[in-house]
């Protein structure tokens, strides 16, 4: 049976690796809606909202995107610390 320092230690190792996908995962997400789809905007000319929609992402979409990832990933990151034991104290 490991000690409760091997299993602690293995716990943390686990914890980061997902924190790590997450993370990785966010970047791909954040890097995809800030410079991918205004980089290829000119193809999405198509009227959203009374007016050009490569417009309105570059003005609004992009933002509401980069939120909602700083509240996914905040939520995310809690339900680990809470599945792998590594919640803070109160």
């Amino acid at each position: 049976m490991p000690s409760p320092a091997a299993q602690a230690a293995a716990r943390r190792r686990a914890h980061w690796q997902a924190v790590r996908r997450w993370t990785a995962v966010s970047l791909l997400i954040w890097l995809l809606a800030s410079f991918g789809v205004p980089f290829f905007a000119r193809p999405l000319d198509f009227s959203f909202a009374g007016g050009p929609f490569s417009f309105w992402w570059g003005a609004q979409g992009a933002m509401l995107v980069d939120l909602a990832l700083v509240v996914l990933y905040a939520w995310a990151t809690h339900r680990m610390d809470l599945r792998h034991d590594l919640d803070e104290e109160d």
